[in-house]
């Protein structure tokens, strides 16, 4: 059968970090394509198009969630991608480009703290469903956005096996 399982796991090293590094925005419809790895084909290679990935750094505060929801009465499984940021500070073009993002329904590739590269919202994009512009009320308060994206996926964020620009993206970092 297709779905039966085909490896053990071993207990790993205390090694590894929680916390997301950075994200990278990429507008829906230009990625066109992926190559997957022949060896673990749920890992991507390359990908196609002419896609920009607008990167994003994070600082503390952001999280990447993925549920698993499975149905047997339906037969049904999907993997609910949820990113939870907080950018700190705002500004007039920080503004419109939260406002596009919220129009939009990106692909989003997340970077965690121990260099994972995953690329999140692949066949039905992420979109947008909360978030606030926040100004604060002490002084030591968020004076910034919090945004929640979330996509609905047949399979887990597949881990992409190169670099952003090595996988094909060309990558714009703010200012």
């Amino acid at each position: 059968m297709s779905c039966d399982i085909s490896a053990g796991r071993l207990e790993n090293c205390k090694t590894s970090n929680g916390g997301l590094k950075a994200i990278y925005i990429i507008n829906d419809g230009d990625v066109t394509g992926v190559t997957y790895d022949v060896t673990d084909t749920d890992a991507i290679l390359t990908v196609t198009g002419t896609p920009v990935a607008f990167k994003y750094d994070l600082k503390g505060n952001s999280s990447f969630d993925q549920t698993i929801t499975s149905s047997r009465e339906n037969g049904t499984t999907y993997f609910e991608q949820t990113l939870n940021l907080t950018l700190k500070k705002l500004s007039v073009k920080d503004n419109k480009q939260i406002k596009l993002l919220s129009y939009g329904r990106p692909t989003v590739v997340v970077e965690d703290n121990n260099g994972n590269l995953f690329y999140c919202g692949l066949k039905h994009g992420m979109d947008v469903t909360s978030g606030s512009i926040v100004s604060g009320a002490a002084i030591g308060d968020l004076s910034g956005y919090t945004i929640t994206l979330v996509g609905q996926e047949p399979v887990p964020a597949n881990f992409i096996m190169n670099t952003m620009v090595a996988a094909g993206f060309t990558v714009t970092v703010g200012v």
